[in-house]
């Protein structure tokens, strides 16, 4: 039975690791811009900038031709930052084969537009199936070999059904899952609340304070997520709780690492300029809130993020979050 191909754009930590993970069930080629970084793939099957030492899986190929990778292709999942996102999408256009899923591997907002990256992927290709990957999945712990779960939701749930088992490989299990949105917005929004962690963490709060912030960091999520057409339930399974534990808890998660250095006392700026990957939560926390603040959502520990990344308070401001507003009942907001 003839291999199906899968073009993986962005040779990032999550592009990279993906497409060596499923390089064993498809013709994966991952598209970088970086030609040291495409080079050294197929060259030595590593990716030492964003994945240290380890091994990427030999029939991996990579190129820095957008055409080449995505030529003929059966799926294409785009890993680049949301930043850059409609860019990649709209110059691969040309070679993207009609009625395939393009899937995202992206967890942020378009900051001019504030679409998700599922409805820019419908807005620049209508003629293609729009899907997202996401979940709590640790790049390196990934590469190497260790289990992990993901879930895959196309806005054709039958196409995400069909590219099921050539994302599943082993220990890396990918369940299936209708909520588009809502899967969407987990990824986008634990981001914000990983900061808030990392900043009581970098102030030394304890192990109750970062229960405390993950669980109404999650209610958050869900205030949000359900309003903004998301399901309950999606929130509190992979793409939400999941996302927001590991991405809460490792010391290799970039937007934990942000709220610890903001702790320190370092400007955004100086935080952001030292980093070569990027902290998606920083950039989508403005959007987020102005979605928010739209649909009188309150998210009390997400404004204190975004008070202390737009300099107006410093990171003690994490604990507002917990004490400023009287406590009711768990299921209240605030």
């Amino acid at each position: 039975m003839k291999r199906s191909k899968i073009a993986v754009l962005g040779g990032g930590s999550w592009g990279t690791t993906t497409a060596s993970v499923i390089s064993r069930q498809c013709d994966a080629v991952l598209w970088a811009r970086d030609a040291q970084i495409v080079d050294e793939i197929n060259q030595d099957h590593t990716n030492t900038r964003y994945l240290a030492d380890a091994t990427l899986h030999p029939k991996l190929t990579a190129t820095t031709a957008l055409n080449v990778a995505v030529e003929h292709a059966d799926a294409v999942l785009i890993a680049v930052p949301s930043s850059h996102f409609r860019e990649v999408l709209v110059n691969a256009l040309p070679d993207i084969p009609r009625d395939i899923p393009v899937i995202s591997l992206s967890k942020g907002l378009e900051k001019s537009s504030r679409m998700r990256m599922t409805e820019i992927i419908r807005d620049v290709s209508p003629h293609s199936i729009p899907g997202v990957l996401t979940g709590p999945n640790l790049a390196r712990e990934i590469v190497a070999g260790q289990a992990a779960a993901s879930v895959l939701a196309l806005e054709a749930h039958d196409a995400a059904l069909a590219l099921q088992p050539t994302l599943n490989n082993g220990l890396f299990r990918v369940y299936t899952n209708q909520d588009v949105i809502g899967c969407e917005l987990g990824g986008v929004l634990k981001n914000i609340i990983a900061i808030a962690v990392g900043m009581g963490d970098g102030l030394g709060a304890g192990d109750n304070t970062r229960a405390a912030l993950i669980t109404r960091g999650l209610a958050e999520m869900s205030r949000l997520g359900e309003a903004m057409g998301g399901k309950a339930e999606t929130f509190a399974g992979l793409a939400g709780m999941g996302d927001m534990i590991a991405t809460c808890t490792s010391p290799q998660s970039r937007n934990r690492h942000v709220g610890m250095e903001l702790a320190k006392g370092r400007s955004i700026e100086d935080i952001i300029d030292s980093m070569h990957m990027v902290a998606e939560g920083v950039k989508s926390v403005p959007t987020v809130i102005e979605l928010a603040r739209e649909k009188g959502i309150s998210l009390p520990i997400s404004e204190d993020v975004y008070s202390v990344i737009t300099g107006e308070s410093n990171a003690r401001g994490v604990y507002r979050g917990l004490l400023r507003v009287t406590a009711g009942a768990e299921s209240e907001p605030g």
